[in-house]
């Protein structure tokens, strides 16, 4: 189900809500695109009407933890890897809706080997629903402690406190153009 970690895979896929991007989501990117002639960058969570409740990972779907849109993340990536020095035939950014993997050949060519890392029970959770739905699969690494988190830099954001040294360039200026307005910079509300 795995293929050789020795080998370069014609395409191969990593994935992420890059919420925003950050230094840990762009090291993974570029240890992915070491691993494939072609990459193909999935923006999980890419619309509000593509997102499922996850027990495992109960915080993702929340409108507060996903306040970038598509369009604004699919910039963080771009610009992060063409910054790295990656061309523009080297990777596609794709929307990856994660959260309904029976959908997912419908934005990853069949012969795509999906790349991972996993951190938590999440992550061992999205390999389990990858095999199973018949992808090629491969854990980069297994870490217990992340470089920085979406979390942390929403946060950051939110109260005012520095911020661009966790993130590449590439997000900073996408973060730097938005309104004063943008629902990362608004409070953070909880229901319930």
């Amino acid at each position: 189900m795995t293929d050789d970690r020795n080998d370069v895979v014609d395409v191969a896929s990593a994935h992420g809500r890059f919420q925003p991007l950050h230094l840990g989501h762009l090291e993974y990117l570029l240890a992915a695109a070491r691993r494939c002639r072609t990459l193909v960058v999935g923006i999980t969570n890419p619309d509000p009407w593509q997102v499922r409740s996850e027990p495992s990972a109960p915080h993702r779907e929340a409108g507060h933890a996903n306040p970038f849109t598509f369009y604004e993340r699919l910039s963080m990536v771009d610009g992060a890897l063409r910054d790295s020095g990656l061309p523009d035939t080297a990777f596609r950014v794709v929307p990856f809706p994660h959260s309904f993997p029976e959908r997912l050949g419908h934005y990853l060519p069949a012969n795509a080997t999906v790349l991972l890392t996993i951190y938590d029970g999440w992550g061992e959770e999205k390999l389990r629903r990858f095999r199973a739905h018949g992808w090629r699969t491969e854990v980069l690494w297994r870490r217990d402690t992340t470089v920085t988190s979406g979390t942390d830099l929403r946060r950051r954001l939110r109260d005012g406190l520095a911020w661009d040294h966790l993130v590449p360039p590439a997000t900073a200026r996408v973060v730097r153009d938005l309104p004063a307005t943008h629902p990362v910079f608004a409070p953070e509300r909880h229901v319930g």
